[in-house]
């Protein structure tokens, strides 16, 4: 018998709590937070590698040694690390370390405040440069007179190399600090006295001078003899289509997990949810995340690492301007699509709205996302974003057909998932719990330099 209170007034129904009790709760599927829209696997072209490898051949190229140059520093002292010389185009290939040791003391280092010019177009050109840290403008003289801008140097870059190879002259252009700026130098005297205490040295840059004088068109690569609005029976030239002799190869990397699961709960806990599907299904999840990291990030095939080092520009005033954007795009054909991390596309349109620019969007794949010049601009969250708040923006054209960039991977594996994915069962040991091996295949390539673009040193803070 249940006593009421005197006042209370009694209760007429099942309560709530108790009714909950023969009730089915509706659930949802486990729920992720760390998944992203993923752009850059839905919009690279996937292509087979068959044996796990791509070997990307190309024409032969002359153009050597283009890569950026390495420092060490102890305190405020910066010194050159001597076999990171050999990214200089005439001393690529140099394996001589005594002489590369003896050319890297030769080096002293300068200090310069931003506005400073540190080489005066019209002057000789007497030291080459090597930048460790800072930015540098470069400025030349526009067609009226005016000043123009040619580009800018910043940390590994150099400059007034061609002097190691014996040129005279003055320089072309007038190199301008635009932030506190730490370079080395080596004067024409100093290193005309270490090429002559060196016969290794100079049978290297003689036998690299004699290279360049070979025939090439305006991409390095070795020239095609044709003849062209000839009339009557000339002599036509004779030509052939030389090829890279060690072109470069890309594997397969792979993400792999090892996916566990009680064979008890596997079942008794499938209702209305299969347990082991869903476990794959977040672990797939994870992987794809991580393959799409590496795709960016990773040092031997990762987009941020392959550039181009002609292909990589920095911006002109440290925020991402139209500007900016502009000279990326425009340093290539069939701009497929930018990427870029949502901090960075967010600091693109405060530049917009400032200069009161509201560019249409355009439809990808059925979704409205940003744009600027046609081109798409998404979001990539696995661009970084250094502790300063600096970041980059990626341009690519992509495909086999446009000499682009192409994604990688092997279908048909034992036990494939999902294309380039394979789920292999391990076996249950003695705990009762099942093993899964989760496995995924992939890289990427660039197939010519101009497929991929950088503008570096974008600022995101203002």
């Amino acid at each position: 018998m249940t006593v009421t209170e005197p006042g209370a007034q009694a209760q007429q129904s099942l309560g709530k709590a108790a009714a909950r009790n023969l009730a089915t709760t509706t659930k949802s599927a486990p729920q992720m937070q760390g998944i992203s829209p993923r752009w850059l696997l839905r919009m690279l072209p996937w292509v087979e590698a068959a044996g796990g490898a791509y070997r990307v051949n190309r024409r032969l190229s002359y153009t050597v040694g283009d890569g950026r140059v390495t420092f060490t520093n102890v305190g405020t002292t910066v010194r050159v690390i001597p076999r990171e010389l050999c990214e200089l185009p005439v001393l690529h290939g140099f394996d001589d370390q005594e002489a590369l040791v003896a050319l890297a003391d030769r080096f002293e280092q300068q200090e310069f405040d931003a506005g400073d010019v540190i080489v005066q177009a019209g002057t000789p050109m007497e030291q080459v440069f090597l930048i460790a840290h800072g930015k540098i403008d470069k400025i030349g003289t526009g067609e009226f007179g005016d000043e123009t801008a040619l580009g800018s140097f910043v940390d590994g870059a150099y400059f007034g190399e061609r002097l190691l190879g014996g040129e005279t002259g003055t320089w072309e252009f007038t190199a301008k600090a635009v932030t506190p700026v730490t370079v080395l130098t080596l004067r024409r005297p100093s290193f005309e006295a270490m090429n002559g205490q060196s016969d290794a040295l100079r049978r290297h840059i003689l036998a690299v001078l004699s290279s360049k004088k070979k025939p090439q068109n305006k991409a390095g690569e070795a020239a095609i003899d044709m003849a062209s609005g000839h009339d009557g029976e000339i002599l036509l030239p004779g030509t052939f289509v030389d090829y890279e002799g060690s072109p470069r190869e890309y594997e397969l990397a792979v993400a792999q997990t090892v996916l566990r699961v009680h064979t008890r709960v596997a079942d008794l806990y499938n209702q209305p949810m299969n347990q082991l599907d869903q476990q794959l299904r977040l672990t797939i999840e994870a992987l794809r995340e991580r393959q799409e990291f590496d795709l960016v990030n990773n040092r031997e095939f990762g987009l941020l690492h392959n550039a181009d080092l002609k292909q990589r520009i920095s911006t002109r005033t440290g925020p991402p301007t139209p500007d900016d954007l502009d000279e990326l795009i425009s340093r290539r054909r069939k701009s497929k699509f930018l990427l870029a991390h949502p901090k960075t596309i967010a600091a693109f349109g405060r530049q917009l709205n400032a200069r009161g620019l509201y560019p249409a969007g355009t439809e990808v794949n059925g979704k409205l996302v940003s744009a600027w010049r046609g081109v798409p601009l998404l979001p990539c969250d696995k661009i970084p974003i250094s502790e300063t708040g600096v970041s980059s923006i990626l341009v690519l054209r992509t495909g086999e057909e446009d000499n682009g960039v192409i994604g990688l991977r092997q279908t048909g594996l034992p036990d494939e998932y999902e294309p380039g994915l394979n789920v292999r069962f391990m076996g249950i040991n003695e705990q009762a719990v099942m093993s899964y091996l989760v496995s995924a295949y992939y890289s990427a390539a660039v197939l010519v330099p101009d497929a991929l673009g950088v503008l570096e040193n974008v600022e995101i803070g203002r």
